[in-house]
């Protein structure tokens, strides 16, 4: 597997297997990450679509900035949702969908379990602040390191941290209580 700087410079020269590669490496963590925030799987793979189309059209300008190429790929994602959430501004929103989230498990009694599990996560969740929601998103979600999550919330890692810190520790509270 060649490093990312090369996979980038190549896919900037239009290498139709360096696109292929990144894509691949980047697509399951995009997706995860806008499913996340607007709870619709279809919409969220549409969107995640569009991410890499744009992403592709605009490569010859990305530059590194000592960054991961995913953290570009998700700058793009958390535009494409604040986008999607302007356009449905307007109507009632959506709540996640948990049992289209999770894998298609056949024993009922497990898959009840696991929904319900998901349903207090999600309602707890929507009792976090917005900031300690999107870090929790990029964290989890989108599997980015507190450096790239501060990079793209423009804070700096330790605000990062604690965001993350209070945003689990209400969790675990607001779950613990039920």
């Amino acid at each position: 597997m060649q490093d990312e700087e090369s996979l980038v410079r190549r896919a900037k020269e239009h290498d139709e297997a360096a696109l292929t590669q990144l894509y691949e490496e980047n697509f399951d963590k995009i997706y995860r990450y806008i499913v996340l925030k607007i709870g619709d799987r279809t919409e969220a793979e549409d969107m995640t679509q569009q991410v890499f189309l744009k992403a592709f059209k605009a490569i010859s300008g990305y530059k590194s900035r000592g960054s991961p190429f995913s953290s570009w790929l998700f700058r793009i994602a958390r535009n494409q949702v604040v986008d999607y959430w302007r356009k449905k501004s307007k109507r009632a929103t959506v709540p996640l969908d948990e049992a289209r989230v999770g894998s298609s498990n056949s024993n009922p009694s497990s898959e009840a379990e696991r929904k319900m599990d998901i349903e207090n996560l999600v309602a707890a969740a929507k009792r976090l602040t917005s900031m300690q929601r999107e870090v929790v998103s990029l964290r989890f979600a989108g599997d980015l390191s507190v450096a790239q999550v501060a990079g793209l919330m423009g804070k700096s890692e330790g605000a990062i941290k604690a965001l993350q810190h209070s945003a689990v520790v209400s969790l675990r509270k607001m779950l613990a209580t039920g």
